[in-house]
């Protein structure tokens, strides 16, 4: 029997080695990137050294020599740039904060309405989220802020609920003013919080064991108020003192006002970054089968008792990653306030900027704090999206 000999198939050439090529053109790609990005830095040392403006951060030591109109913190014209765009900062979580915390409220309320059985709240939401969601938040805030909050009535016609003052200067409210006993209380109200999180941490160890999630929605602020409380009865004086405002002049005295561009920028976002979470809430909702809904009728769940305990555990796979985005692209939008004069970063920088005549640093600062408030917000959100994704066995 004749052998048959097999020939050796030849070695694929180098440049004909798709996992060579590949590796190539991934290097080819990065030489180029690195290189437009040697030539930028390159070109602009060489034009800020022409002028004598090398980078530095010095600056931020300089007198600012400008006011801000509104601060969380003591700030006088006499500080630093550092300063002013710390009070910049400060600015921008808060609002960042408090509408990110009332925009899921509502959103989450336009959600659930839209798939009402009720004819009339199904059509209000709908409409309410289709309107907004198609006007541009810029065109929102400037209406909100010349057409609402400028155009109400002066000081001496203010609207009065009380203590409560509306006016064209903001909303004045009563305020609490510290006392002696106010550093006592920071105390308890830290030991509050880390009784509430050991409350949170019980609850859901009964949840699993049980099979019933407790609702700890409503028992983890109730642990946290009811040490408030109690700490502040026991203490022997009161550590704050309520300071109502008072109509003085053409102005008010006492109390705290927020002033017409916070609410504008903050009823703005709020409103206009709602719309996108009710409909996030919606499609969540909307993928949870319907004899999920069905099972939980059969076994006498009210409508609260089912979303609460069935549907939105299940939803809030698909409703926390395109939420995240809602949440970073709020934060991202306060730097619209410069266009209705409230003082945040971007206002506080630009003036920075236009002051010290240092735009590489001033724009790379702000960069920067934009971009670590974003991934402290992300870290967060994949943080708890990770804790309730779907584990498969």
């Amino acid at each position: 029997m004749a052998n048959i000999e097999y020939s050796t198939e030849e070695a694929i050439p180098f440049w004909r080695d798709e996992r060579i090529l590949r590796i190539l053109g991934q290097a080819v790609f990065l030489v180029v990137t690195v290189s437009f990005f040697a030539y930028l830095y390159n070109n602009m040392m060489t034009a800020l050294e022409a002028q004598g403006m090398l980078p530095s951060f010095k600056f931020l030591t300089h007198t600012a020599g400008f006011d801000i109109g509104e601060s969380f913190i003591e700030y006088d014209r006499s500080d630093t740039y550092g300063r002013a765009l710390l009070v910049g900062l400060i600015n921008t979580i808060y609002v960042s904060i408090v509408g990110i915390f009332f925009a899921t409220i509502l959103g989450v309320v336009l959600g659930v309405s839209r798939l009402s059985n009720n004819f009339l709240v199904a059509k209000l939401s709908s409409i309410y989220l289709e309107i907004l969601r198609n006007i541009p938040l810029l065109v929102l805030l400037i209406f909100w802020y010349s057409g609402v909050f400028i155009a109400l009535p002066r000081v001496k016609e203010a609207i009065n609920w009380g203590s409560v003052y509306l006016s064209n200067r903001g909303l004045a409210i009563p305020w609490g003013i510290p006392t002696e006993t106010w550093g006592i209380y920071t105390i308890i109200l830290l030991f509050a919080l880390i009784f509430a999180l050991v409350v949170s941490w019980r609850l859901n160890i009964i949840g699993e064991r049980t099979g019933r999630p407790p609702l700890r929605i409503l028992w983890v602020p109730l642990s946290f108020f009811t040490v408030a409380i109690i700490g502040w009865i026991l203490l022997p004086q009161a550590p704050l003192v309520l300071d109502k405002p008072e109509l003085t002049g053409l102005n008010f005295s006492g109390g705290y006002v927020f002033t017409p561009e916070f609410m504008a920028l903050f009823s703005g976002l709020v409103i206009y970054t709602a719309a996108f979470i009710g409909e996030i809430v919606r499609a969540g909702i909307m993928s949870v089968s319907k004899g999920q809904h069905e099972a939980a009728k059969a076994l006498g769940f009210t409508t609260l008792q089912t979303l609460r305990l069935v549907v939105f555990p299940q939803a809030m796979r698909v409703i926390v990653p395109p939420l995240t985005s809602q949440y970073l692209n709020l934060t991202k939008n306060t730097s619209l306030a410069v266009a209705i004069g409230y003082p945040d970063l971007f206002a506080v920088g630009g003036t920075t900027l236009n002051q010290s005549g240092r735009a590489v640093e001033v724009i790379t600062l702000m960069m920067g704090l934009y971009l670590l408030s974003s991934l402290i917000t992300s870290v967060f959100m994949n943080f708890y999206n990770n804790k309730i994704k779907l584990v498969e066995r």
